[in-house]
């Protein structure tokens, strides 16, 4: 698929067959497409944590209350550790939260490339879930998804609500 379709027709999935896990060859290439990402530094201070056992599903999938997602036969949590990050000097900005934004940007249109469906996910109880993967002192997490194929009979909305170039660009 040509990447400006690709990026065009992305849209976020809620909507999961819960026995229709990610082929590990698959998700393999996802995942890769995260580890390649650019980061400040070439630090690259990420984990990505694929949550797939039953038992870890259970104690993960609390943590965002939504039906849809409670369907998803797999979960990525994206991980970094502060300390492993580039720091700013001038005013001590410290860049784990863009690197792994971008980590995971990557790794979401690489499930679109894949047909796999994600949903960026902020909203989630993050104590909980920090409890739940055993995050540590340094650690922070920084979003999740849904990793799955739709449902039988899902179908895209296609109707992606966006601003005209002209409102968000300026020329200076």
């Amino acid at each position: 698929m040509d990447f400006y379709q690709l990026i065009e027709e992305r849209e976020s999935v809620r909507s999961y067959d819960s026995k229709k896990p990610v082929p590990p060859k698959v998700l393999e290439r996802i995942l890769n497409a995260g580890r390649i990402a650019p980061s400040a530094s070439n630090k690259q201070p990420w984990t990505f944590l694929v949550v797939s056992s039953e038992e870890m599903l259970k104690k993960v999938r609390p943590c965002y209350q939504r039906n849809w997602f409670q369907n998803a036969p797999q979960i990525l949590v994206i991980v970094g550790d502060k300390s492993k990050a580039w720091v700013r000097k001038k005013d001590g900005l410290n860049s784990i939260e863009t690197d792994l934004t971008i980590a995971m940007d990557h790794i979401i249109l690489a499930a679109e490339n894949e047909s796999v469906g994600t949903c960026w996910i902020l909203d989630y109880d993050y104590e909980m879930l920090a409890k739940a993967i055993g995050l540590k002192e340094n650690e922070v997490i920084c979003c999740i998804t849904p990793l799955g194929y739709p449902e039988s009979g899902y179908h895209k909305r296609r109707n992606k609500i966006r601003k005209p170039l002209d409102e968000v660009v300026r020329y200076i």
